[in-house]
C-alpha cells in the first residue's frame, strides 16, 4: 500500500523544481528543499527494496532509471552532434552516466538535470553495502557524509572528484531515507527529533546567511547549508510523516494529479529544462523581459503545458520500465471485482418465466437455434 503523504511530497518536491527553474527565486529553494526530499523518498524506497529482493534490486531499479534517459538521449545527442559535439568514447556514457556525459554549448544547459542522474545511479550502486553498514552501525553512517562535506568546505579534501563532493551534499539525505524505512525515525520521541532537528537546522541557516553564494542565499550554491538545512527538513517532513493524508483522494483531480506526477516524475523532471531554456528567448521576443511578472509566470505555464505534452507523448517508457501496462495518463480508477460484476449486463429471463409459463419440464429453445430459425 502506498503512502499518499510520501507521493503528496514528491508531488510538491517535481512542482517546485519546475517552478524554480524557470523562476529561479532562490526563497523557493529555502522554503522546500525539493532535491534532497527526492533523494530521501528514493532512499526509502530503495532500502524497501533491497529488502523484498537482495542485491538483484540494484539492477531493478537502474531498469526503471535508465530508459526514460535513452529517450532523451535520442534526441538530443544527434541534435547536439549536429550542432558541434564532438563524438567521442564519452558519448556513451549517455547509456550510463557514471560521470556527466559531454554536452555542447546549448545542450550543457538544457540537459543540465542530468546530474540528478549521475548522483542517483552511484547512489543505488553504493546502496547495498551501505544499508549493511546502517544497520550495525546507524548513527556513525549517517555522520559520514556530512563529516565528508565538512572537510571538502574547509579544505581538507582539496578538489574532490565530483561525485565524492555529492555522496558529501545528497548522501546524507539517502540514508535518512534508510533511517525512514527501518522506523528508526518514527521511534525517536518528539523530545529527541524536534530539538536536534532545530539545532541542525540553525546550524544549516546560520551558515547560509553568512555565506551567501553568487545567486544570494540561494542553497544550491552553499553546499554545507543546503545538507544542514535539508537534513533538518527531513527529520521533520519525513520523520514525523503520517501513515496518509486521505484527503489527497477526496479531491479527485487532486488525486489524480499526485498520481500522475509520481508516475511521471522522472520524465517530468528530465524533460522540463529543455523547454526553460527554449521559452526564455521566446518570451522576450513579444515585449516581455524574463523578470517581467506578466512574462515570468506564462512561461512558468507555458514550461508545464509543454511538460504535459512531452509526458503524454514518451511518459509511457517509465510504464514499460517498471513493467507495467503502459498508459498515456496513469491514475484511472480501477473498479474492484465486486463492481465490474455488478455492471455486468445480466442475462434476459426466458420469454415467459415472468408470467409461469415455463415450467420445470419445459424445453427452452437455445438463443442460436432460435436465431437460426429466424424467431
Amino acid at each position: 500500500m502506498r503512502n499518499r503523504y510520501l507521493d503528496l511530497l514528491r508531488f510538491l518536491a517535481i512542482l517546485r523544481v519546475v517552478t524554480y527553474h524557470v523562476t529561479g527565486y532562490a526563497t523557493l529553494t529555502l522554503v522546500f528543499p525539493a532535491m534532497s526530499v527526492m533523494f530521501a523518498l528514493a532512499g526509502s524506497l530503495m532500502a524497501a527494496s533491497l529488502d523484498r529482493s537482495g542485491v538483484g534490486a540494484v539492477g531493478r531499479r537502474l531498469r526503471r532509471l535508465l530508459p526514460s534517459l535513452w529517450v532523451v538521449a535520442a534526441v538530443f545527442v544527434p541534435a547536439m552532434l549536429l550542432t558541434g559535439l564532438a563524438f567521442g568514447p564519452k558519448v556513451l556514457l549517455w547509456l550510463f552516466p557514471i560521470s556527466d556525459p559531454p554536452a555542447n554549448y546549448w545542450g550543457g544547459l538544457a540537459l543540465s538535470p542530468i546530474w540528478y542522474l549521475r548522483d542517483y545511479l552511484w547512489f543505488v550502486l553504493a546502496s547495498p553495502f551501505v544499508l549493511w553498514l546502517f544497520r550495525r552501525a546507524p548513527l556513525p553512517t549517517l555522520a559520514a557524509p556530512y563529516l565528508l562535506l565538512v572537510a571538502i568546505e574547509a579544505g581538507i579534501l582539496a578538489n574532490p572528484p565530483t561525485v565524492l563532493r555529492e555522496f558529501g551534499l545528497y548522501f546524507g539525505a539517502w540514508l535518512l531515507g534508510f533511517a525512514h524505512h527501518d522506523g528508526l525515525l518514527r521511534r525517536m520521541r518528539n523530545r529527541v527529533l524536534l530539538p536536534v532537528a532545530a539545532v541542525v537546522g540553525a546550524a544549516g541557516l546560520a551558515w547560509i546567511f553568512t555565506h551567501p553564494g553568487p545567486r544570494g542565499y540561494d542553497i544550491n550554491d552553499i553546499p554545507l547549508g543546503n545538507a544542514l538545512w535539508s537534513a533538518a527538513f527531513i527529520l521533520v517532513a519525513i520523520g514525523r510523516a503520517p501513515a496518509g493524508v486521505t484527503w489527497v483522494d477526496r479531491v479527485p483531480a487532486l488525486g489524480r494529479a499526485v498520481t500522475v506526477v509520481n508516475r511521471r516524475a522522472l520524465t517530468i523532471y528530465l524533460w522540463h529544462m529543455p523547454f526553460v531554456v527554449a521559452l526564455t528567448p521566446l518570451v522576450g521576443l513579444v515585449g516581455w523581459s524574463p523578470r517581467d511578472p506578466v512574462g515570468l509566470w506564462l512561461r512558468v505555464g507555458l514550461v508545464f503545458a509543454l511538460v504535459g505534452v512531452v509526458t503524454l507523448m514518451v511518459g509511457w517508457v517509465e510504464d514499460v520500465a517498471a513493467r507495467r501496462t503502459p498508459e498515456l495518463l496513469p491514475g484511472r480508477p480501477r473498479r474492484t471485482v465486486a463492481e465490474r460484476a455488478a455492471a455486468a449486463p445480466a442475462s434476459p429471463a426466458p420469454a415467459g418465466a415472468q408470467d409461469g409459463l415455463v415450467g420445470a419440464g419445459a424445453r427452452i429453445p437455445s438463443p442460436r437455434r432460435a436465431v437460426d430459425r429466424g424467431d
